[in-house]
């Protein structure tokens, strides 16, 4: 009877033990893991217009007057439609970016010039959050633009057109400014502000000088159907958990196509080199979240480019169309370089610029290399890359096509 009685005990005790310890697992569990996330609740549908009026700055000569008509082409007009979304308040999403909205824009750009430039159509995707509130009804926000411009009128090798701005009827439409947004109703919204484009095909034809253009914005959109109550009240366990500092690693393919200009002979001279040559990339990036907006961090960049280091392969006595060269070791035409970065994490995309320099650099390249990406995340892990790489901050490289994986 005694051993019985002390197993029992014993047995009471295990069940009082597992009890307090399911309680405290309860208790642990706070308000900010049953939040809804984003497209869990409706989306709240915006449908606008926006006109930009534009200055034109003279960053080649083409567009200063050396062109066919003699024209100094200094001026842009733009006018979109624009459809975007914003999460429910009530969701984490919500919560943690307030006034976040994305969406999809159709726009068309006139420089006053059809004959010389045309009339491009772009369409984009673009994200936008307000950053500093100065009351309930204003607000400064920033907006980001990343699309294509269609039906430029664009350099013709069989003409006597002498276009160096566009030479595809395809380009880059990529933009940033910055809005000053004021709520004149629940359904009402107004914004003023300033915004900077530009348009490049990133060196997959040539000539390639692009054109930009800097303006003032003036924009009015409506609210289908608007957010009710007030706002929720953010857990302080959703914002600790969100802005906790953690380690990610991006790991990105990519791919393009590129023209190259190479200098041969005794004195050298630059020959356009007929064709289209291949690229491709990897990408290493361990990154380091400061909170969740933005993520700092290192990257180890690999590229193969078939249009690297032909100078020394360079057949003597070819020129012009009929331009030949041996083809050189793969060795010769691979970059390996290190980079720093710094990427905007927000739902659904993140842009991301980088820095660095080739400690490995085929002859001829630019060591010292720039990035500008948008990243697209089309699950919690997967995202597709649309980038463009730049050489000293001015010289068009290539594009930065590509999909990659995000290892949390």
């Amino acid at each position: 009877p005694f051993m019985r009685q002390v197993m029992n005990i014993v047995l009471n005790m295990n069940r009082i033990s597992c009890f307090v310890s399911a309680m405290a697992f309860c208790l642990s569990i706070t308000a900010s893991d049953f939040v809804p996330s984003g497209f869990s609740r409706p989306l709240h549908w915006n449908v606008g217009a926006e006109l930009t009026p534009a200055w034109v700055p003279g960053s080649n000569g083409f567009l200063k007057g050396n062109n066919n008509a003699g024209k100094h082409i200094n001026a842009a007009f733009s006018g979109s439609v624009r459809a975007d979304f914003n999460f429910d308040q009530s969701t984490r999403e919500g919560m943690l970016y307030k006034g976040l909205y994305q969406g999809i824009g159709l726009g068309a750009t006139t420089f006053f010039s059809n004959s010389l430039l045309g009339t491009p159509v772009s369409a984009y995707v673009y994200q936008g959050a307000p950053f500093v509130y100065f009351n309930d009804c204003l607000r400064l926000a920033y907006e980001w633009q990343f699309g294509a411009a269609f039906g430029w009128k664009h350099y013709d090798l069989e003409t006597a057109d002498n276009n160096a701005v566009v030479s595809t009827a395809v380009t880059a439409h990529m933009g940033l400014g910055l809005k000053l947004q004021y709520i004149l109703s629940e359904r009402w919204q107004m914004s003023f502000g300033i915004s900077a484009n530009h348009y490049s095909n990133g060196n997959t034809s040539w000539p390639n000088a692009g054109v930009n253009y800097i303006g003032a914005s003036i924009g009015l959109t409506y609210t289908i159907n608007p957010q009710k109550g007030g706002n929720a009240i953010l857990d302080s366990g959703i914002i600790e958990e969100a802005d906790r500092g953690r380690w990610f690693y991006d790991l990105m393919a990519y791919g393009a196509w590129r023209k190259r200009v190479v200098s041969v002979g005794n004195p050298s001279e630059p020959q356009l080199c007929p064709g289209k040559f291949g690229i491709a990339g990897l990408q290493f990036s361990p990154m380091r979240s400061l909170n969740r907006w933005v993520a700092i961090g290192p990257s180890l960049d690999v590229q193969w480019d078939e249009s690297a280091g032909l100078s020394p392969y360079w057949v003597e006595g070819t020129s012009g169309d009929m331009i030949k060269f041996r083809r050189p070791p793969i060795g010769k035409q691979i970059g390996v370089g290190l980079s720093a970065h710094a990427e905007l994490t927000m739902p659904i995309f993140s842009v991301n610029v980088g820095i660095g320099y080739d400690i490995i650099n085929p002859m001829g390249d630019k060591a010292f290399y720039q990035s500008l990406t948008l990243k697209t995340f089309v699950t919690r892990n997967l995202y597709l890359n649309a980038g463009y790489s730049l050489g000293s901050f001015k010289d068009p490289q290539n594009l930065m096509l590509g999909i990659g994986i995000r290892i949390r």
